[in-house]
């Protein structure tokens, strides 16, 4: 018996693709959809609008999500609490089946941004400058800021790892609000417990949410730059 269970159709559709163009299929709360079969808790989605459920959901899980490593940040007087967790959140339990939310890419993006955004202090000579919200921004920090963001987006792509939160956690360091190499090991520290609860919500749910990397299979509707290139060409040369 398949133990993941098929969300793709909406409640109330009779075939995929009959539901108002509106509505995106990426988008689609399969998370709360499995969880309420998973728990017994499919009445609510008869009884109320399944978005005024989601929605329900978004709040309690991304209110405990955050209220747990704010305590652990209390309890530990450590960041283990930053903007960037917000969109890694967001995209762990509004879109989990996206490439950019495996836990490859996530660990390896706030990774890749914590090293791009030190690397950017220490080549302008800022690792024991105060933040910038402190001063006034001079062209050093200028410079370490858009060169970490440069430096964490090329190395992303490169290693075929692209996790857009990261571009905040690489800000947080080259801006200086964080800057103490113990402290940056706690945000990576921090980012790892966000994975385990999105692998356990995700699972629960019954979705095939990777333990480590998605699966790449051959689409048709996916092409490389390459192929691109030549389509485009064929296409001027033959109108």
């Amino acid at each position: 018996m398949n133990s993941q269970l098929d969300l793709r159709t909406p409640r109330g559709t009779g075939e995929p693709g009959s539901e108002s163009p509106s509505r995106l299929a990426l988008l689609d709360p399969a998370v709360v959809r499995g969880i309420a079969q998973r728990l017994r808790l499919i009445h609510l989605l008869d009884r109320f609008p399944e978005r005024r459920v989601w929605a329900l959901f978004m709040f309690i899980n991304g209110f405990i999500t955050i209220a747990i490593l704010a305590g652990v940040a209390m309890v530990s007087n450590t960041p283990f609490v930053f903007p960037s967790l917000g969109p890694t959140a967001i995209l762990l339990f509004y879109t989990p089946l996206s490439p950019t939310a495996s836990p490859r890419h996530t660990l390896y993006g706030h990774a890749i941004g914590i090293v791009c955004g030190y690397a950017s202090l220490l080549l302008l000579g800022l690792h024991h400058a105060p933040p910038a919200i402190e001063t006034h921004v001079d062209m050093r920090r200028i410079m370490a800021a858009a060169l970490s963001l440069a430096l964490t987006a090329g190395v992303m792509i490169l290693l075929k790892a692209a996790h857009p939160p990261a571009g905040a956690t690489t800000l947080i360091i080259s801006l200086g609000i964080v800057t103490k190499p113990f402290y940056l090991a706690i945000i990576e520290v921090a980012v790892a417990l966000l994975v385990v609860q999105g692998i356990v919500i995700n699972r629960l749910a019954g979705l095939d949410y990777p333990l480590w990397a998605k699966r790449v299979e051959p689409s048709n509707g996916s092409a490389s730059l390459s192929s691109l290139a030549a389509d485009m060409q064929n296409r001027g040369e033959n109108p």
